[in-house]
């Protein structure tokens, strides 16, 4: 009996397993492959080596990325404590009005990003002003918040719920006033949702090409669109070696920050 049940889980797996060698795996080695090969098919450190010129567009990338990461954690953490304070019937409606733009595809949602902040658009028509905003770092910044804020929000919301309401009451009880039933419980006890928020937010943020690409108005370049235009213009193996070298360092980032993560409590959703 068990050797049949065991043989069953084998079979319900193989379609999983499947799908995982040839989009995850497969792609993988393909990757691997064309960074450490020039362009006759030789084995080469070149596109490794070369990275060092695109260290500039690294830099940006990180550096508007952990912007983006850390407005999302300013704003997504107060509302995620709302959502979950609020009552059930309540909790279900805020989800279902944070997870609304998500149902839009991204480069429509980045299209109308565009139309509100673009010098004609809806924005400077209500304030009556010509800021030019599309075309900024900053136009940039508010696209990721917008289009990953519930990739915040969602994670440190499920923390927050599954606390024990007794610890809060507890801590009043106490003598902790609500800053510091806030500091002293809620928020060392939610880290773990504070971490997995921060990764699903600073991993896409890093590697976004599109956001940038329309709200940056092509006036600067990050990693992601670096990494399409080499693929676009056929320098498969330039833009591997780069590929590889964010893989690697999303892998320690990871890993780094599950380390610091309880994983009973939300953990890291990789």
């Amino acid at each position: 009996m068990k050797k049949k049940g065991s043989i069953m889980r084998s079979i319900a797996a193989a379609p999983h397993i499947f799908w995982a060698i040839l989009f995850i795996v497969l792609p993988l080695i393909i990757v691997v492959y064309y960074a450490f090969t020039d362009g006759d098919g030789n084995f080469s450190f070149e596109n490794i080596t070369s990275l060092a010129d695109y260290a500039p567009i690294f830099t940006l990338s990180v550096e508007l990325a952990v912007i983006a990461t850390f407005v999302c954690l300013i704003v997504g953490y107060p509302l995620a404590y709302i959502i979950a304070k609020a009552r059930p019937e309540r909790q279900r409606f805020y989800i279902m009005l944070l997870m609304l733009p998500m149902w839009t595809n991204l480069l429509i949602r980045t299209y109308s990003i565009m139309a509100i902040l673009d010098d004609g658009g809806f924005l400077n028509t209500i304030l009556g002003t010509t800021m030019h905003i599309v075309g900024t770092k900053g136009a940039v910044i508010f696209g990721m918040v917008y289009d990953f804020l519930p990739y915040m929000v969602l994670p440190i919301y499920t923390c927050i719920s599954k606390i024990d309401k007794n610890m809060w009451e507890a801590a009043s009880d106490l003598g902790c006033k609500p800053v510091q039933v806030m500091t002293r419980v809620i928020f060392p006890l939610s880290m773990s949702g504070i971490i997995s928020g921060v990764t699903m937010v600073l991993v896409p943020s890093i590697s976004t090409f599109y956001i940038s690409q329309k709200l940056g108005g092509g006036t600067f370049e990050l990693i992601g669109d670096t990494i399409e235009r080499q693929f676009v213009t056929g320098a498969l193996n330039t833009g591997a070696a780069i590929s590889l070298v964010m893989m690697v360092l999303i892998i320690i980032s990871l890993t780094v920050m599950n380390r610091f993560s309880d994983s009973d409590e939300g953990g890291i959703i990789v």
